[in-house]
């Protein structure tokens, strides 16, 4: 598959890497059907994916049962009016019906929109809105199916309303507009023929991701049909996966770190890709999967590594892992060292946003140096500008920046906002506006973001979403959300709080504010420190001057 994409595969040194690396586009690229059923037909037998579950379901998918289970969904869907560029929204956590649906779409020419299985009415209803939505696909969950209900009252798009049963019943108890996917999928009656036309063209979009900020409601990041050749370099050269053999990504299918990690570049590689569906990460269980399971590569956010490295890794046969990758957050030094001395292997870090593919890694040509991030890909050539746009001198901060040629793979704007994509992608260069400087042998160090992102256990957190869910409770008159540093989770959310006329500070209220944010947004966002002040610093023009508040906050 490799041949088609690329002149050379196989390269000497980084250099040479940099030098020499292309990725050849081919015209009107549609992954389903020329990565997915292309291998269909090459390989039926190749196994793509080997899915299992905290209750014993395991179930191996070839790239033959992907086309045809693809193709079964994509004529299905296509017959309750989904067409192309369709809004459709995928709430599947790590189900195998993820990649079944995701393909479809594809060949569809819909456009895939992941969500979290902890989003709440409000947000749900959020991004139905901001994108006429009209499908919705969950998991049968009491609460997703619940939050679902309570944001079709509002989100007047929301017509077809589908559940993946996975078993989980022994019938689908949904009753009314739920439709059973898996009763789809079994349905000999539809065509798991390819009946489906390409009808996609690469400038297309395929798939869009909800990205936090620090100011707005979250941004719908756009990437086109080429999105997934971008990943050839995620895949093959930093996180190393190797042809048939077992690739394991630690990322849930709302995130961005799922289409790094668990489908694109693998599959373009010719990689099995591994989908624990876990209900919760309990290091000693993923652990033993990786044994259990014989995974050849391993990719995971740091906090995970950290917790791993609590167990007793010395009960753990991890001989099989050749390769293991880490991205989400910057990497502590201390766990480099700790990793490698209890399983030999060195972490291989690497570095982007969900507006691209991996952008900077240590790519294993060269040594890994304690704190980088690596270097640049040759598919983005990321740089460091200073605030003046011109390129730093070694030791110089900057901002990394990534030239907005359309690099493979790199976003292609902001859906639905015009102001927002000609911001970012009409220079010269997409400023990331992450902090990073560079040594004399070309290494890059990231130092932190220019706005106010948190990074806490994997999850990329915007200080706007929490202070508005904060901002709803009579409590509270208004409030700044700020990152604080730990040692298991990188950072946790700390909301500095100004109280209303009649309400004292107290342990009662900090939980019942807590408690308020889990219900109101993702669970995950909550603050883990709350403290009350009189009044929250801020500038003339009356902007929170959060840098203040961080640097207060150790």
């Amino acid at each position: 598959m490799l041949p088609r994409f690329l002149d050379r595969i196989e390269f000497d040194s980084y250099n040479d890497f940099k030098e020499h690396f292309k990725i050849n586009v081919p015209d009107n690229f549609n992954f389903g059907f020329d990565v997915v059923d292309a291998w269909a037909e090459k390989e039926p037998n190749k196994r793509a994916l080997l899915w299992v579950d905290d209750y014993g379901h395991e179930r191996a998918f070839t790239f033959g049962d992907i086309s045809r289970l693809s193709n079964r969904a994509g004529n299905y869907l296509s017959s309750i009016g989904v067409k192309k560029g369709d809004l459709v929204m995928l709430i599947l956590r790590r189900r195998w019906e993820y990649w079944v649906c995701a393909t479809a779409l594809h060949k569809l020419g819909a456009i895939a929109v992941p969500g979290s299985l902890q989003m709440t009415q409000k947000d749900i209803a959020y991004r139905a809105d901001s994108g006429n939505v009209k499908t919705i696909i969950c998991v049968d969950d009491d609460f997703v199916i619940g939050q679902a209900e309570q944001a079709s009252a509002s989100a007047a798009s929301l017509t077809n309303f589908i559940i993946v049963n996975g078993g989980q019943r022994e019938t689908n108890t949904r009753e009314g507009r739920w439709i059973d996917l898996d009763r789809v999928l079994e349905d000999e009656t539809i065509s798991d023929d390819r009946t489906l036309e390409r009808v996609t063209r690469n400038d297309d979009i395929m798939l869009i991701y909800f990205t936090s900020g620090t100011t707005k409601m979250p941004k719908m990041v756009a990437h086109s049909f080429t999105h997934p050749l971008g990943h050839i370099v995620t895949a093959k050269y930093w996180q190393r996966v190797e042809e048939n053999k077992l690739h394991m990504s630690v990322a849930d299918s709302a995130w961005a770190k799922f289409g790094w990690g668990k489908i694109y570049g693998q599959w373009i590689c010719g990689a099995t890709v591994f989908g624990y569906d876990m209900d919760k990460f309990i290091p000693a269980k993923l652990l033993s999967m990786i044994e259990k399971y014989q995974v050849t590569t391993f990719c995971a956010p740091p906090t995970m590594y950290r917790f791993m490295l609590q167990e007793d890794l010395k009960k753990y046969d991890l001989s099989s892992v050749h390769h293991c990758a880490t991205a989400g957050e910057p990497l502590n030094p201390e766990v480099v060292k700790q990793w490698r001395e209890f399983t030999g292997h060195t972490i291989y870090e690497g570095f982007g946003q969900s507006e691209g593919p991996v952008l900077l890694a240590n790519f294993g040509w060269d040594d890994v140096k304690p704190g980088s991030t690596g270097k640049p890909s040759p598919n983005t050539d990321a740089i460091i500008l200073n605030a003046n746009g011109k390129e730093t001198e070694d030791g110089e901060e900057g901002s990394v920046c990534v030239p907005a040629t359309k690099p493979v793979g790199l976003f292609i704007g902001y859906y639905g906002d015009e102001e927002a994509t000609e911001e970012a992608l009409g220079g010269d260069y997409y400023n990331l506006h992450d902090m990073a400087w560079r040594d004399s042998d070309g290494y890059y160090y990231f130092v932190g973001r220019s706005d106010d992102m948190i990074k806490s256990s994997g999850y990329r957190i915007g200080p706007f979403e929490v202070e508005s869910a904060l901002i709803e409770h009579p409590a509270v008159v208004e409030c700044a959300i700020t990152g604080a540093p730990d040692p298991i989770r990188g950072q946790i959310i700390k909301a500095t709080v100004v109280l209303a006329n009649g309400y004292a500070p107290g342990d009662a209220l900090v939980k019942e504010l807590q408690d308020h944010v889990k219900r109101v947004t993702a669970p995950y966002k909550y603050p883990r420190i709350v403290e009350f002040v009189d009044e929250l610093p801020k500038t003339i023009g009356g902007k929170i001057k959060r840098a203040e508040i961080r640097k207060n906050n150790g």
